[in-house]
Order: structure tokens, then C-alpha cells, then sequence
């Protein structure tokens, strides 16, 4: 469903061969934003004259004989979570208008260093805080295929920019499926790596247990090559996984046969019948291939929604407590600094954003935090016991991303937990710290893509890239 753009790893290819320049690349996306932005609403800014300047700067090297690096002249969107120097970073919301960051995170640095070229910063659910793209203090982002569907969410910029050409990759964050769930509403790769795997340096907390970064692509190898550049320790971030990324492009190839595969029980039940449909065609394609298709039981996963959400709101509630009108962005004048701190939080944070802090500050206070907060980190150990044992005999788990297909815009907007159960079935995975990627796969009755989730134990990236890959050519 997404047109044929020249992939990433063939952009690449031809700009470090010297057969194209980064600067055709970058005006080729430069034009198809031009024509669409209007409609869809991806970004929160569009960096066009940084990537020209970007892109001549690589042009330059090529023509000296240097190899600008695997990511050579290739468009990359960034979520507006992720700190840029000297470039506004807002998470869509009033409350960090303006501000400009004095650093670049990890992430983006690697980038840089790879060659790539950044076009633009994407919009999102304000500080990743939604399911749809609807809660952005700027305006919602459309699906590029359907306009008057949404693109999920939290992170709908980045997967609606791949979706509609406007660059072939994009980074994104997953608290709890923000990176999985659009990417499937919009026909796209997304992954969301092991916890600690990709560095959080520089990325603007929502909740730090589970924040993850990862890349959307409209393949799995561009998907593979661009986690090979983002990954691996950092020593600016103390959860930073001590090892090398890990070489996940080398077994795309590698395919399925006797691979032991899990379909998720719980996980499957509820959903859509034609997003069913598509999960167990996909099991069959993979059987077909040589793979050993079973059921599989996480009795807990069940309870990982009401889990999350207390989880995550407690953490956010103590992440946001920084943004007081005294060292970032809006500040709005009161008549002390209490009133200051009130009148800014107040006009600067949205409803969702405000929800949320006060569920999660009711959960941590006293008398209440063993029966919500515990309780809930109580679940968290059940999934993840769950998940080892499932993992004693499967290689990977496989469910659906999303229970339904993308839905249209304003359809969930009044009904909050309508819209939280849009993450059922990717939050277990980030519960749990677990590495996930959705591959699209078929359509929904509407038309819509369906995507198919494939899970993996920590660390084990390279057997989930290699079963996506095996979906991806099963599809075709």
C-alpha cells in the first residue's frame, strides 16, 4: 500500500557509489512534503534548509572520496520528543513552545555520524501521551491513506511521514505501543528494540521503565539497518545495555525453518475478526515456510492495560513535575511562585497530559501507593514470568498489534478508555522490556492494513527480524 520510494538501503547504495547526490535524495522528499504536508500534518517543523545544507556537506565528501556511512544521504523524520541542538523540541505542547535544546540526544548524533540527513520533526500525542496523533497542542496528523482516519499514536508523525514518502525512515518512541500501533494504522515496519538497547539520552521522558526508541521504515531491512545505527551502550545513559547492537541485517535471509512460534491466546481473543483473520494466516504463511506453529498461553497479559496504567501515569507524573515555568519554555506570571508554577502547568499542559499526572500522583500518594502502584508492579513481575515461560519453548510470540484497524478521526476522542485498549496488545511487551516489531500484513475489511506483532525474549532482535522478514516476503 505504500508507493515505491526508493528504500533506504538502496538510497544508500547509490549516494555513496557517487550515482546519486544526497541533495537530489533530500529535494525528492522536499517536493512530496510540499504537495501533502498540507493534508496530512506530519511534522511540527520541516527542516528543509538544514537538510539541503546537510546533504551538500555530504555531496562534498563523496566527491572527495570519502564514504559518508551507512545511512549516506538518506531523509530520517524525528519524533519531537527527541532533543536536537539549537532546533525547537515541543513534544506538542504549549508548555515547551520555543524551547530549543543545548544538546543533540544519542540517537541523534548516531545519525549524523551514519550520514543521514533529518527533514523534519514529526507530530505526536503532547509528551507522547495518546493513541491516535489527536492529543497534539498543534493540530492531529491524518493517515496518509485514508485522511479521515487517524494514524495512531503516540508517535502518528513519524509513521504517517514513511507512509506518505516523506522520508524512508523515522525515529519514534514506544511507552506502550506508540511506536507498534500507528505503525500498523499506516501500513509500515516498527520496532520497538529491548529495553536499554537504544539509548534514552536525549529523549524527553514520559515514563522511564518503559520508554523505548525505534525506527519506522516501509521495510524490514531498512528497519534492521537503521536499529544497527541507533543501537548499542552509551555511557550517557545508565540503563544503556552494556553490549554491541546487535547484527540483525546479516539473517534477513536467514528464513523460519524450525523456528518454534508462539500465537499469543490472549492476545488474539477480542479482537476484530478480520484483524484475527490476518494474525492466523499469518502463522499459517509461517508454518508454510518451515516454522513450528502453536498456541500460547500469558494468563497475565490480560491485566497488563490496568497494569500500565498506573504504571506509566505515576512515572509521568514525577517526569513532568520539571516543567514548572522556571527552566523550560511557557511561563505564565502569577502572583508568586506557587502561582506561577499553577498558572503555567495549567495553561501549558493539555487534558490528556493533565489526566494523567493526577492518576498518577493519586497512585504514589500515601495510603494508596501499595493498593494501585505496587499492585500494578506486582502484575508487572506475573507478565514477565509468563513471558519466560513461554519463551522455555518458543523462539517467538506472535499476535496482533492493534485490535482493530485505524479508526476514523474524533471516533474515540470523548471515550478515554475506548482509546487506551487501542494499546492491549502491545503494552505486555514493554511491560515485560522485551524487543517487538509489527509487519504489515493483509487488510482489514475496511481496506486498512493490519499489522501482525512479532515478540522476542530480551536481546533476541536478530530471530524477530528474521521471522518479520520471513512475514514481509510471505506477503509479498
Amino acid at each position: 500500500m505504500i508507493p515505491p520510494y526508493a528504500t533506504a538501503v538502496d538510497t544508500a547504495a547509490a549516494v555513496r557509489a557517487g550515482q546519486r547526490s544526497a541533495r537530489q535524495v533530500v529535494e525528492d522528499v522536499l517536493g512530496r512534503i510540499a504537495v501533502r504536508e498540507g493534508e496530512v500534518h506530519a511534522f511540527n517543523a520541516v527542516l528543509a534548509d538544514e537538510a539541503r545544507a546537510a546533504a551538500d556537506a555530504l555531496d562534498l565528501r563523496v566527491a572527495a572520496g570519502d564514504d559518508p556511512g551507512p545511512l549516506a544521504g538518506v531523509p530520517v523524520a524525528l519524533k519531537d520528543n527527541l532533543c536536537t541542538r539549537g532546533l525547537p523540541t515541543t513534544c506538542s505542547s504549549r508548555i515547551l513552545e520555543g524551547w530549543r535544546p543545548p544538546y543533540d540526544a544519542t540517537v541523534v548524533e548516531r545519525l549524523a555520524a551514519a550520514g543521514a540527513v533529518v527533514v523534519g520533526k514529526t507530530n505526536l500525542d503532547e509528551f507522547a501521551m495518546g493513541s491516535s496523533t489527536e492529543n497534539s497542542a498543534f493540530g492531529p496528523t491524518r493517515n496518509p491513506l485514508d485522511t479521515g482516519r487517524v494514524p495512531g499514536g503516540s508517535s502518528g508523525g513519524s509513521a504517517a511521514a514513511v507512509a506518505a514518502g516523506f522520508a524512508p525512515l523515522a525515529l519514534g518512541s514506544d511507552t506502550g505501543g506508540s511506536i507498534r500501533q500507528p505503525a500498523a494504522f499506516c501500513g509500515v515496519i516498527g520496532v520497538k528494540p529491548t529495553y536499554g538497547a537504544v539509548s534514552r539520552y536525549g529523549l524527553v521522558a514520559f515514563a522511564s521503565s518503559l520508554d523505548q526508541i525505534g525506527p519506522f521504515a516501509a521495510t524490514v531491512a531498512d528497519a534492521a539497518l537503521l536499529l544497527e545505527v541507533v543501537a548499542g551502550h552509551d555511557p550517557m545513559d545508565s540503563t544503556s545495555n552494556p553490549g554491541p547492537a546487535a547484527a540483525v541485517s546479516a539473517g534477513l535471509s536467514s528464513g523460519v525453518d524450525g523456528l518454534r512460534v508462539g500465537v499469543v491466546r490472549e492476545l488474539v481473543q477480542g479482537v476484530d475478526a478480520d484483524v484475527e483473520a490476518q494474525v492466523r494466516a499469518a502463522a499459517d504463511a509461517l508454518s508454510a515456510a518451515g516454522a513450528k506453529v502453536d498456541e500460547v498461553s500469558l494468563p497475565a497479559a490480560v491485566h497488563g492495560l490496568a497494569a500500565y496504567y498506573l504504571i506509566a501515569p505515576a512515572e509521568a507524573s514525577s517526569n513532568l513535575a520539571r516543567y514548572d515555568g522556571v527552566r523550560y519554555g511557557l511561563r505564565v506570571d502569577g502572583a508568586d511562585v506557587a502561582g506561577m508554577n499553577a498558572a503555567t502547568r495549567g495553561a501549558g499542559f493539555g487534558p490528556e497530559v493533565k489526566r494523567r499526572i493526577m492518576l498518577g500522583t493519586y497512585a504514589l500518594s500515601a495510603g494508596y501507593y501499595d493498593a494501585y502502584y505496587g499492585q500494578a508492579q506486582r502484575v508487572r513481575t506475573l507478565i514477565i514470568r509468563d513471558f519466560d515461560a513461554a519463551y522455555q519453548e518458543f523462539d517467538v510470540l506472535l499476535s496482533p498489534t492493534a485490535p482493530t484497524t485505524a479508526f476514523t478521526l474524533g471516533a474515540k476522542t470523548a471515550d478515554p478508555l475506548a482509546m487506551y485498549m487501542s494499546d492491549v496488545c502491545t503494552i505486555p511487551s514493554n511491560l515485560a522490556g522485551h524487543p517487538a516489531i509489527t509487519v504489515p500484513y493483509g487488510t482489514g475489511d475496511d481496506g486498512m492494513p493490519v499489522g501482525v506483532q512479532v515478540m522476542a525474549p530480551a536481546l533476541g532482535e536478530p530471530v524477530m527480524f528474521r521471522v518479520a522478514a520471513a512475514l514481509e516476503a510471505a506477503h509479498g
